[in-house]
């Protein structure tokens, strides 16, 4: 709600209804809580998301579409923007996330490169990377109030100039 930097150890006591000794006990300190939060949200969502991208059957279009919609609606809040220099090491994993994320998009459209769906010549890293961009972008609008309607929008937009991006 307040992000991460924003949230004090008396904010998160009263979020989880834990006494800090047991929040230190349990995590050290604000970013050992942080670190299993983002732990827990990649092992939970991560994979769904990347069953959707892969999921046979579906066209590159669609595959993405399903994606981008899945990703949008765990947009409910973005840290990585607002975090200040002491927090090297949580925007590091947030980085490393987003390696991964971008990882995952690379390999799906590698797939479907070979499977001849995309055009042999086109860089797919450069892909993945535009992609990969366009869904970081999405979460900050999140962070700053966009709706999932919003995220749809940009969404549809991405997916409209796609044939145009390949062409390029």
């Amino acid at each position: 709600q307040h992000g991460y930097e924003a949230t004090s150890l008396a904010d998160l006591v009263e979020a989880t209804g834990a006494k800090a000794p047991t929040l230190y006990a349990e995590f050290v300190n604000k970013e050992g809580l942080f670190r299993a939060v983002l732990d827990r949200y990649i092992s939970r969502f991560a994979a769904k998301h990347e069953a959707v991208l892969f999921a046979e059957g579906k066209s590159v279009d669609r595959a993405l579409r399903d994606y981008f919609t899945a990703v949008a609606t765990c947009f409910t809040s973005n840290t990585s923007a607002a975090l200040a220099a002491s927090s090297t090491d949580i925007a590091n994993t947030i980085k490393s996330r987003h390696a991964m994320q971008e990882q995952a998009l690379t390999q799906f459209l590698q797939q479907r490169q070979a499977q001849g769906e995309l055009p042999a010549g086109r860089d797919v890293a450069q892909l993945a990377q535009f992609l990969n961009c366009v869904l970081q972008g999405m979460s900050i609008s999140a962070r700053e109030g966009a709706d999932f309607d919003k995220l749809m929008q940009i969404t549809d937009t991405t997916l409209r100039l796609w044939p145009q991006v390949l062409e390029s």
